[in-house]
C-alpha cells in the first residue's frame, strides 16, 4: 500500500512556513543616485560591477 493512506507528514512546520520571512522581503523599490552626488568609491564600485557583468556574459 502507498504511504498516502492515513499517514500524516512528520514535519508540520514545513508546509506552513514561508520561504522568505516577511521582515526580509523588500518593497520592490530600487534606490537610484545621481552621478553628481557620487564619490570616488561609488564610481569605482560601479566600474567593478560593470566589469563583472561583462565577465559573466562571456561565460
Amino acid at each position: 500500500m502507498g504511504r498516502s493512506r492515513g499517514q500524516k507528514t512528520r514535519d508540520k512546520n514545513k508546509s506552513s512556513l514561508p520561504q522568505v520571512p516577511k521582515q526580509l522581503k523588500s518593497d520592490g523599490m530600487d534606490v537610484e543616485y545621481s552621478r553628481e552626488f557620487a564619490d570616488h568609491e561609488d564610481l569605482e564600485a560601479e566600474a567593478r560591477a560593470a566589469a563583472a557583468g561583462i565577465r559573466q556574459k562571456k561565460q
